[in-house]
């Protein structure tokens, strides 16, 4: 019972901000239960929030170890593999997040942006298309999305998108084409709000 004692410390001092505090009563947690994966999951997660991706790493790797159908950890150890611009393997982990949960918009948010870090933007089109699909009201995603649509030609669908986003953010949409550098569009731009 004591890992359970450990687990319910840390979880109370990360819900009163002591992060540093939380992640060592987890890890007091894990010693005593090495097979304990919730205070695994919670050091990794606290750790990534601190930026600290190359710390959170090797625990979201045991969570996986341990639960390899676990998306929201693949997707996790995807987006500590991006921040630190090892964007292979963020692709990889992002993939199989997407795999094992198709409906996780985020993973298909990080793959999207992932792709675009190698130049890949038909691929990041794809991924991005999937993460507006899931969350119509993301403006991040439909930004995205349209500059990875601009970057490969396909203007027709980077007119749908500048529409769709006109509807909920546009300011989204005046940042969207003047990023483009869409000069045809600039009739737009001076009725949007700046």
């Amino acid at each position: 019972m004591d890992h359970w004692r450990y687990y319910l410390r840390g979880h109370l001092l990360e819900l009163f901000g002591y992060k540093q505090r939380a992640i060592d009563a987890y890890k007091a947690a894990v010693r005593v239960a090495p097979g304990f994966l919730r205070p695994t999951n919670r050091i990794a997660y606290l750790l990534a929030s601190q930026e600290r991706f190359a710390e959170a790493e090797p625990y979201f790797q045991a969570v996986l170890r341990a639960d390899p159908g676990n998306a929201v950890a693949h997707f996790n150890l995807g987006y500590t593999h991006d921040k630190r611009g090892h964007y292979e393997r963020a692709i990889h982990e992002f993939c199989e997040a997407t795999r094992l949960n198709p409906k996780i918009d985020r993973a298909w948010y990080g793959l999207g942006l992932a792709q675009a870090q190698l130049g890949r933007h038909r691929e990041a089109a794809e991924a991005l298309e999937q993460a507006a699909t899931l969350q119509p009201m993301n403006h991040h995603a439909w930004y995205q999305l349209g500059m990875a649509l601009h970057v490969t030609g396909n203007s027709e669908r980077f007119m749908q998108v500048v529409m769709h986003l006109l509807r909920f953010d546009p300011k989204a949409t005046r940042r969207l084409i003047v990023d483009t550098g869409r000069s045809d569009l600039a009739h737009l731009v001076k009725h949007l709000v700046v």
